[in-house]
């Protein structure tokens, strides 16, 4: 063994004998020689450079000459020519330069076309619900003229009031919510680098102009085409713009495109082309924006206002029938009758309400520090089943570091002592991954070189696969030397403790950190005689094997068990080897039945305990060594089970299964790529936000629950009950008393989206079935509730005898004015109570609303009652009432309220409970028949109908906001269309600054 120790020439630093290695004249060893040889990508083909036929000394070209690929054409003439176009150099532009270059070409971004706010305001009119009530505004201000009486001037102002009440909440809710998450967008903008008089900044992508130099590196977004004049193994991503699935490499002089990814290298290049001008915006303004902010809200706003719709027609029909063919009603009395339908049954505030919902809670998510970028995936995250975690960076910290509970020690020395030393082999500047983790590990990094003197340094190198220091013991002046690095090159270095019993426990602890994904860095030590530091020592001997991982983030744990309590199972997916997904899994507490990505691409082994791929992915807890086809894939396939997935990621390798998830989430840190692939952002590190952002938007979807249930029992409540009064008594209850119930309802309800409910455990989904069902109940119990108060009154005395109150007309009759008002404040009272009902899971007084829904309740029954007390308006037929008879509607209102929950518990346990079986067993039977292959995907604005995507004027300012800053921008162009442009890009550019010559 005495060979092994370190040997040294006179004069020369002192060398060290390896086994590994070919011998010089090998052939092996020329072997780094083939590195240097530069091999082409398939179907790429050099284009020769050329020079720009004309005079480039004259920098005012002509429009002629710019737009004539045969003298200028800048995507293969040389990068000289290309600086003289520009008129720029290598070291940047001047900042006067680059402010007037600013002024002439505009921000480095899409121009986004402003909306009109007063044609925003005006969209929230735009709906087939808002148009019924429009309609029937006409048929106030237009039909109702007749018969020698004047246009119904009150209920059209009223519905005109309604409507504009409508729009203004919505404008308002939801130019504060676009505000508030535009600030933190803001904050998130594309960075880009760039040289200006030859110095490095960092500034916002917008700022970017023709003629600066810029830098990326893997993982960046190329903020503008450009020019390469520098590239070092550099492989871009096109995808977006040209479809192509393979990333394409690039080398000096190529062209770059903007919005394209760098998946490999770093490069600097000279900016040609900026916003519209560029690929991007070229391709942007050819093939339109898809906007896919509303789809899946569409969808259930189309089927509510059908459903609603639907029972205002039936009724509305069945009047025209009865009122005018069966009683022969004249032409206005009948129009007062469907004016009462349409006004009272339509659910207006509905689009309001629920975009307001929303609005108010991506703005509740921004205070979390989490962006929503699409707004569906508020509603969408509510009912995600599996969050699919990538591993570093995410549930990772992504700093290596030393696992002081198991270091391995071989000698003399404490664990302390091992680490202390490793330390001083490691560099405290310049440092590397591990020299970082290292001198991390001391707690206080100075304690790396306190008590020593450096001699001599040797760096970590790729040949000899370690770092050495020799350095003076202060307290002793003792020169000792330690040296650390991989184990199979350190032990053979050792001479002193280096037997067999040394090499089997050496053997073994690798062994064991390889089993738990552990890193091993292996430390030894020997001391020098003398005061040479380049003489040898006395040989090295083992001391000790680190351990070291990537840790978890602090709260990661706890944000996993979160979400399991929430019923979201969590998967890690990694590109990291499967021993250390294991032991990540492990320690978070996931479990470590983890699988290899190539189980993907062959299955499960025949014999073993899974059948199918789909069952080994369901009862996988991660995947290892996966690429991102993989993780595309996995998503692809639990979607395909039905599930909706939420991914979580940081890198740019994560943006394709980003982008397919259900909900892509970039956490805190993540690239441009990843955030711009993602659907909701996060800004502060850790996963703990993911926890509130799931809780809060089950508390968003249960708020728009609640209210869908309420608007669409209002409804039936309505049209049936003033239908059969109509058809029963003849009762033409006056319009704009139900404008008046519409107005005070509308005002209470916008409350509604600050409501305090409680988040449900489980994942969420729409199911009208219930929500109609429970509607149809609550509607049909409030209808009887009025109905047999107006019998009560009518065919009995019994208000009379055990109350002592009579209305005006003698005998009573159904065209009574105090008949009207008293059921007009029954209406309200009981209408507006309801939803106390179907906010809550159980009993009312269980769970405590809002003070904001509180207090508007408080107040709109206030009101009513007032009006109830006073009002008397002779054109509404209505007259005032006593405070007995008030107190009686309020009595009978209480009676017929308290039995509510039991209706509520008794649809639960009857119609709801065979709703939710029979959609049990449709969904097995669908997975039996297609082998558990339930196609499903992505809810987006594919606008399935005319009718859906005429709800779509709602949520669109986070579209707006994030197109602003750059996000979301996701549009294809084909190479020919590239090919196209590509010679027309930098002459436009030199166009324009002939026009506009420099004032130097």
């Amino acid at each position: 063994m005495s060979d092994l120790a370190p040997k040294k020439e006179a004069g020369t630093p002192p060398t060290f004998e390896k086994e590994p290695g070919p011998p010089a004249n090998s052939p092996d060893a020329d072997e780094p020689e083939k590195k240097k040889r530069e091999y082409k990508d398939f179907g790429h083909d050099d284009a020769e450079a050329t020079h720009a036929l004309v005079d480039m000394s004259q920098i005012e070209l002509k429009a002629e000459d710019l737009y004539d690929k045969e003298k200028v054409d800048l995507e293969t003439i040389v990068i000289d020519d290309v600086f003289k176009l520009l008129q720029c150099d290598s070291e940047g532009l001047t900042e006067a330069e680059a402010t007037r270059r600013l002024e002439i070409f505009g921000p480095n971004k899409l121009e986004s076309e402003e909306q009109n706010p007063f044609l925003q305001f005006l969209s929230f009119m735009w709906n087939p619900l808002s148009w019924v009530m429009e309609a029937a505004a006409l048929v106030a201000i237009v039909l109702s003229n007749g018969q020698h009486r004047p246009p119904d001037w009150e209920d059209f102002l009223g519905i005109v009031l309604l409507l504009f009440i409508n729009s203004a909440i919505g404008f308002y809710e939801e130019h504060n919510a676009g505000n508030a998450v535009k600030a933190l967008m803001d904050s998130l903008a594309p960075k880009a680098r760039v040289r200006r008089e030859g110095k490095w900044y960092e500034i916002e992508s917008s700022q970017l102009i023709p003629g600066d130099m810029v830098a990326f590196k893997i993982g960046d977004v190329v903020p503008a085409d450009c020019r390469l004049t520098e590239a070092i193994n550099v492989s871009i991503d096109q995808a977006a713009l040209t479809g192509e699935s393979l990333p394409q490499s690039k080398k000096t002089g190529d062209q770059c495109f903007s919005g394209s990814t760098c998946k490999q290298g770093e490069a600097e290049g000279v900016v040609i082309s900026t916003g519209a001008n560029t690929f991007f915006g070229r391709a942007a303004t050819l093939v339109g924006q898809d906007d896919d902010t509303t789809g899946h809200l569409q969808k259930i706003l189309a089927q509510i206002g059908s459903f609603c719709l639907v029972a205002i027609g039936i009724f509305v029909i069945a009047e025209i029938l009865v009122l005018y063919a069966g009683f022969r009603y004249d032409y206005r009395r009948g129009l007062d009758n469907i004016l009462v339908l349409l006004i009272g049954g339509i659910p207006i505030a509905m689009p309001t309400v629920l975009s307001v919902t929303l609005a108010v809670g991506a703005q509740q998510l921004a205070k979390h520090k989490a962006i929503v970028t699409r707004i569906t995936a508020i509603e969408e995250l509510a009912g995600v089943t599996i969050l699919c975690s990538d591993k570093t960076g995410t549930l990772t910290t992504n700093k290596l570091t030393i696992d002081k509970n198991i270091v391995k020690c071989y000698g003399a020395f404490s664990s302390e002592d091992v680490i202390l030393l490793a330390a001083y082999a490691s560099r405290t500047e310049n440092q590397d991954a591990i020299d970082t983790c290292v001198v991390g590990s001391l707690g206080k990094p100075e304690r790396a070189r306190e008590g020593i003197t450096l001699l001599d340094f040797k760096p970590f190198n790729p040949v000899d696969k370690r770092t050495e220091i020799t350095y003076r013991e202060e307290s002793s002046g003792k020169l000792k030397r330690v040296t650390k690095g991989m184990t199979g090159i350190i032990i053979e270095l050792c001479s002193r403790n280096k037997t067999e019993e040394i090499e089997n426990r050496l053997e073994a602890d690798v062994e064991e950190f390889a089993t738990r994904g552990l890193r091993a860095l292996a430390v030894a030590y020997e001391e020098l005689e003398g005061d040479d530091y380049e003489a040898e020592g006395n040989g090295f001997e083992l001391i000790g094997l680190l351990a070291i991982y990537d840790p978890p983030r602090e709260d990661t744990k706890q944000t996993i068990d979160d979400a399991l309590a929430l019923g979201v199972k969590v998967k890690m997916v990694t590109g990291d080897q499967l021993a250390i997904a294991k032991e990540t899994g492990r320690r978070l507490g996931l479990g470590d039945h983890m699988y290899p990505a190539k189980v993907l691409k062959d299955g499960p082994q025949p014999g073993g305990k899974h059948a199918t791929l789909d069952e080994m992915i369901m009862d996988a807890d991660g995947f290892a060594g996966v690429f991102p086809e993989h993780k595309y894939e996995i998503v692809k396939r639990l979607q395909g089970l039905g599930h909706l997935c939420a991914m979580t990621g940081d890198g740019a390798n994560d943006a394709p299964a980003l982008s397919r998830a259900n909900v892509g989430i970039a956490v805190e840190g993540a690239t441009d790529a990843a955030r711009g692939a993602a659907d909701i952002v996060l800004t502060e590190p850790g996963l703990s936000t993911i926890v509130h952002a799931i809780r809060g938007s089950r508390i968003i979807f249960q708020r728009m629950r609640n209210y869908s249930i309420y608007a669409c029992a209002v409804t039936i409540r309505i049209v049936v009950c003033f239908g059969i009064l109509a058809f029963a008594y003849k009762f033409d209850f006056p319009p704009f008393m139900v404008l008046i119930i519409a107005l005070l309802n509308d005002g209470t309800i916008m409350t509604l989206s600050v409501d305090r409910v409680l988040p449900s455990n489980t994942p969420d989904a729409w199911d009208l079935a219930e929500i109609f069902s429970y509607a149809v109940a609550y509607g049909l119990y409030l209808t009887l509730s009025t109905i047999i108060l107006v019998v009560v009154i009518l065919e009995t005395d019994f208000f009379e005898e055990k109350f002592h109150v009579a209305l005006d007309s003698t005998p009573k009759v159904s065209s009574d004015p105090q008949l009207h008002m008293i059921v007009y404040l029954q209406v309200a009272i009981i209408s507006q109570a309801l939803i106390f009902v179907t906010r809550s899971h159980g009993f009312f007084f269980m769970e405590r609303p809002s003070y904001a829904l509180l207090g508007a309740f408080c107040i709109a029954q206030l009101v009513s009652s007032i009006i109830g007390a006073f009002a008397d308006w002779g054109f509404t037929k209505i007259k005032p009432i006593s405070g007995a008879w008030i107190g009686i509607v309020w009595v009978w209102n209480i009676m017929w309220f308290l039995p509510l929950d039991f209706v509520k518990f008794g649809m639960k346990a009857t119609v709801i409970k065979f709703l939710r079986e029979r959609r049990q067993r449709k969904i097995a039977e669908e997975a039996k028949s297609t082998g558990g292959d339930i196609p499903l995907t992505r809810t987006q604005s594919r606008a399935a109908s005319v009718h859906e995507s005429l709800y779509s004027n709602r949520v669109s300012f986070i579209r707006r906001a994030a197109r602003k800053v750059g996000f979301r921008g996701q549009v294809k162009m084909s190479g020919e269309e590239l090919r196209r442009f590509s010679s027309l890009q930098a002459q436009h550019t030199g166009q324009t600054l002939a026009r506009h010559p420099s004032r130097t």
